[in-house]
């Protein structure tokens, strides 16, 4: 029986910063992982694989110098699913590599196999046929979700997958159905949409993502109905079934997939992509030994320094839920960290950001429009659109936007909105103004490179100080 520090369920985001954190502060860390290699689902099945995809079908679509040459430019001709996946596959090995040493280096155990709570400073991991019991002062649960798979959806992996099973496609569809328009719906609808597949939408809610702000989250639904994709809103599924295809459809085998809409409408497509919601891996951890009880997710709910109610035990990452990204998982982990063992950290949760890539990406941070005026809180906007900034230009990207929201009496940024090219690397330009409370005029006397995204700070907060000045 080993004796640690602290006992990792999980190498994903969350688990391998925890650990690599309590190994700087001096402890003696273990991380349990199930898979043969670590970096759980945001290395190996989630935000780099699909992250990876997009790239390649950016740069083999010549997506980015349509606006240039023309929305007929292809740089390679007829793109394979085998073109797209030796590209992720490359940069999945390197990131693998990369977590795996970093946590060697820090002298981080990594034990393999399935670990299972048996007490509040106690886990016994099963790897084959071998058993043995890791003993820890502190347990973190970092197990990360998977992809929901209701009972009435016929997942063949074929013609029915989850999100895990894009990238093991064949062949690429001619047509297919997205059912679920939280990020990785969208985010896969509109890769794919891009890559020339016949993409349909389907979201239960009124409208995509609808925690971004209402502008931005429009200005992404125009777009992707530009690029030809259908987008069927307010709408549920019912019923999900493999048909016949009748002749001359987009199928190239005699099958289609059929979608039963509530409303009545009748989707078909060459296959269906299901990714509405995720479920925790919560359920082997045998949680009732600490008397933590999962939701009907499997997710665990902890306070703000991601303790569960058994105070020795914390979870982080998307087996705690939203906002369930690598980035917010990694610094879950980190804080869960520091706190057990007594380091003081400061989090800023609602500085947060958020990043969608979707085709054209999305980030945010702070408050959203709806949540201001909910709040009673005044504010002005401040809009830079791409199509005046040189750089927008250069990029070919004439349609990306950036949104400051100022507060009326104070001038302090309230929340940076930004749709288009580098959207989620310009906003932590915002996010740090933010963390000092910096105030619309601070960007207004600052000097941006010139010609640079970053320019648009300049722009939208001259455009909201023109607002609040009555110009």
């Amino acid at each position: 029986m080993d004796r640690y520090d602290l006992c990792v369920i999980g190498s994903g985001a969350a688990g391998q910063r925890a650990a690599v954190q309590a190994a700087k502060l001096g402890k003696r860390v273990a991380v349990i992982e199930r898979a043969e290699v670590v970096g759980g689902a945001a290395i190996n099945t989630g935000t780099i694989p699909s992250k990876s995809l997009r790239e390649a079908v950016l740069q083999l679509t010549g997506a980015r110098l349509r606006s240039f040459l023309g929305e007929s430019v292809q740089v390679k001709n007829k793109i394979t699913i085998q073109d797209l996946t030796a590209w992720t596959q490359q940069i999945v090995r390197a990131e693998v590599e990369i977590s795996r040493a970093s946590m060697l280096r820090n002298g981080v155990d990594i034990i393999n196999g399935d670990g299972t709570i048996t007490s509040p400073n106690a886990v016994v991991v099963v790897h084959g046929s071998q058993t043995s019991v890791v003993e820890a002062d502190f347990i973190l649960i970092a197990t990360g979700s998977r992809p929901a798979r209701p009972s009435g959806i016929p997942f063949d992996g074929v013609r029915v997958l989850d999100a895990d099973q894009v990238l093991k496609l064949s062949t690429l569809p001619r047509s297919m159905i997205v059912v679920g328009g939280g990020v990785i719906g969208t985010e896969y609808a509109s890769i794919m949409q891009c890559v020339g597949v016949k993409c349909t939408l389907i979201e239960g809610r009124p409208r995509l993502l609808d925690f971004v702000d209402a502008e931005v989250g429009e200005a992404l639904q125009y777009h992707l109905r530009q690029s030809g994709m259908t987008l069927r809103l307010g709408e549920k599924v019912v019923t999900v079934e493999l048909i016949d295809a009748p002749a001359g459809s987009l199928s190239t085998d005699g099958k289609l997939v059929q979608v039963m809409l509530e409303s009545g409408k009748t989707i078909r497509g060459e296959c269906l992509l299901y990714a509405a919601g995720r479920q925790a891996n919560s359920e082997t951890l045998n949680l009732s030994s600490i008397d933590v009880t999962p939701d009907n997710r499997g997710r665990i709910t902890v306070n703000e320094n991601y303790q569960t109610s058994c105070p020795n035990v914390y979870a982080a990452g998307d087996v705690i839920g939203f906002p369930a990204l690598a980035s917010t998982s990694m610094e879950q982990g980190r804080i869960a960290a520091c706190h057990m063992f007594g380091r003081r950290v400061e989090s800023v949760p609602h500085l947060f950001p958020y990043g969608i890539y979707s085709i054209p990406e999305i980030s945010m941070v702070g408050w959203t429009e709806e949540q201001l005026t909910k709040e009673d809180i005044p504010f002005e906007t401040g809009i830079a659109n791409y199509r005046e900034i040189a750089r927008g230009q250069l990029l070919g990207d004439l349609n990306g936007m950036l949104k400051l929201l100022i507060h009326q009496e104070s001038h302090e940024i309230l929340g940076v909105h930004c749709i288009g090219a580098g959207a989620t690397e310009i906003v932590h330009i915002g996010q740090a103004v933010m963390a000092f409370k910096g105030t619309v005029e601070y960007l207004v006397n600052t000097v941006f490179n010139y010609p640079t995204l970053a320019e648009c700070y300049k722009v939208a907060a001259l455009n909201g100080l023109n607002k609040l000045s009555h110009v």
